[in-house]
């Protein structure tokens, strides 16, 4: 059968799997059995979900789960998170734990600007495009007025446009650099339409002497949010940090991270950790993960060299250790409320503004990059995660309930890995 296919958005749900099954599918009974195994059996729910993207078959879950215990300005909070990655939720919560004993994570918002940008060609005279842009600046602001009208009673709207002369870097490339506030949304959505109405006006209006040399290329905007910026933070006496040897403990943590402020492959296996329990929470939530992920490497970049997004230091005999991350977040809009498990989550954290959010995503980063450093450190990072995926171990190797007990206990404090389990499950069933 052809691997080509015309007019597949045209077809019914299952006409798309049967084309499916029976050009890809090595066993094509049981390729479809799998795909409606977790389509959703409430129709209703199903079709919500379908309509989320284009093509839908079938849905993938990922688990979700809950990390208790976290006390963030002096609130105690439960923070959902949805991953599939072992001993990230286990680690979170024993973070949460430890620090909840000493006074818990403070944490910040510095700001929440956000940012759009009209990007276009212009080949005339610079000064000119300059005398326009000045004249006519409010009247570009006004042109979108109908779509900020909702914004602005809310508190957001367009802060500044800014005229920047890119020519330096590339021939006639100049921009309009518009900042936005957005309240609790998000604001995709908002800002890409008012870049389109102010490059509209922009292009065409009649008074703009200089409209036949712009080109307009693009309108959109920028998931590189430096100026939409969270602190967290914790912090102990240094005696407090570890049973035994503290100070030494502690300086090796402070020397790790440094090693991630210099060296930029360990930075980002560092910067990795911490989106393991940022994008956990910000997928749980209904946020985009992938423009969160994609603006807090380009900020861990923003010297030129690529560095740890998290800091720490001893002063005066205590343990200092922060992050500072751009979090372009929202708990209105989009799926937060569409999703019936992001409206759960929202609720979980006691339905927060955007800014708490903001706060929570921070502190979840924080405690998933202290739990690695602190293994890293002291005993390892296998012994504890291969332990956690001990389970996924026995799963593949089609372990039953009884042998998962027998293995477990087995191999309770020695070390995992697929080799040792392979051998203790092969001996264990010989035996029996």
């Amino acid at each position: 059968m052809s691997k080509t296919v015309t007019g597949f958005s045209k077809l019914s749900k299952e006409e798309k799997i049967n084309w499916l099954a029976n050009n890809f599918f090595s066993n094509v009974k049981e390729g479809i059995a799998t795909l409606k195994q977790y389509q959703n059996q409430n129709e209703k729910l199903q079709q919500l979900h379908d309509e989320f993207i284009e093509n839908t078959i079938s849905n993938f879950y990922v688990p979700y789960a809950i990390a208790p215990n976290f006390i963030i300005n002096n609130k105690a909070y439960t923070i959902p998170m949805a991953i599939e990655e072992s001993s990230v939720v286990a680690a979170a919560s024993l973070v949460a734990k430890f620090w909840s004993s000493k006074g818990g994570f403070m944490a910040n918002v510095i700001s929440t600007t956000k940012v759009g940008q009209v990007h276009f060609m212009y080949s005339g005279d610079f000064d000119d495009l300059k005398k326009y842009f000045t004249k006519t600046k409010d009247q570009l602001i006004d042109s979108t007025n109908d779509i900020t009208a909702n914004m602005r009673k809310r508190g957001g709207g367009i802060l500044d446009i800014e005229l920047r002369d890119k020519t330096i870097k590339l021939d006639n490339y100049y921009q309009l650099h518009v900042t936005f506030e957005t309240a609790d949304s998000m604001g995709a959505n908002f800002i890409n339409s008012c870049l389109e109405a102010i490059a509209e006006k922009f292009r065409t209006d009649n008074l703009n002497s200089v409209r036949q040399d712009i080109k307009i290329v693009m309108s959109i905007l920028s998931n590189y949010v430096p100026e939409c910026l969270v602190r967290a933070e914790v912090s102990c006496d240094v005696s407090d940090f570890f049973t035994e040897n503290p100070t030494y403990y502690a300086q090796k943590f402070v020397e790790a991270v440094q090693i991630a402020n210099i060296e930029p492959y360990r930075a980002v296996t560092h910067n990795k950790g911490i989106m393991n329990g940022i994008d956990a929470v910000v997928l749980a939530t209904g946020n985009d993960f992938r423009a969160v992920a994609a603006g807090a490497h380009a900020y861990a970049a923003k010297s030129g060299t690529y560095k740890s997004l998290t800091n720490a230091k001893i002063e005066n005999g205590k343990f200092y250790f922060w992050i500072e991350i751009p979090l372009s977040l929202g708990t209105v809009g989009g799926l937060t409320k569409l999703h019936p498990l992001a409206k759960l989550s929202l609720e979980i954290l006691q339905n927060p503004s955007a800014k708490e959010l903001m706060q929570i995503i921070a502190v979840a980063g924080l405690a998933q990059n202290f739990a690695a450093l602190k293994a890293l450190t002291t005993t390892g990072i296998q012994q504890g995660h291969m332990k956690m995926h001990l389970v996924n171990i026995l799963n593949q190797l089609e372990a039953n309930l009884h042998e998962k007990k027998i293995i477990s206990s087995q191999l309770e404090n020695k070390t995992v890995s697929h080799n040792t389990v392979a051998k203790a499950l092969h001996q264990l069933r010989i035996e029996n």
